[in-house]
């Protein structure tokens, strides 16, 4: 079993930045990547961005690539989610989560999720 904590959510004007941590902790030892995603209240949970444990290959949704960056700590098992010139579209609650298979982008791919934490960008 895999537990996964996020931190680092709150509530910022438009054009601010955050920092999402992640850490991961029980079996991590076949993780493949681990990912981030956001969900909007009364919207689907959409793939924001991902990283390879081996390698430290990067993918970005459309949506924040070039505001957005993802970046791990190995030895700690840590993923980080560093969010600047945030909109107010970028509101949601933001999940991550691990997947032992190559498909990072997609959702259905991952095997565990945290718990979320809540992202509110005012205008």
């Amino acid at each position: 079993q895999v537990q996964l904590v996020e931190s680092g959510g709150g509530l910022v004007q438009a054009g601010d930045s955050l920092r999402l941590s992640c850490a991961a902790s029980g079996r991590t030892f076949s993780l493949y990547a681990m990912g981030w995603f956001r969900q909007a209240p009364g919207k689907e949970r959409d793939f924001v961005a991902a990283i390879k444990w081996s390698g430290g290959n990067t993918y970005y949704s459309d949506s924040v690539k070039g505001r957005f960056t993802i970046s791990r700590e190995n030895a700690k098992n840590t993923v980080y989610l560093q969010m600047n010139s945030l909109k107010p579209e970028d509101t949601a609650v933001y999940y991550c989560a691990i997947t032992r298979s190559g498909w990072v982008t997609t959702k259905g791919a991952y095997d565990y999720w945290g718990q979320g934490t809540q992202v509110t960008v005012s205008s």
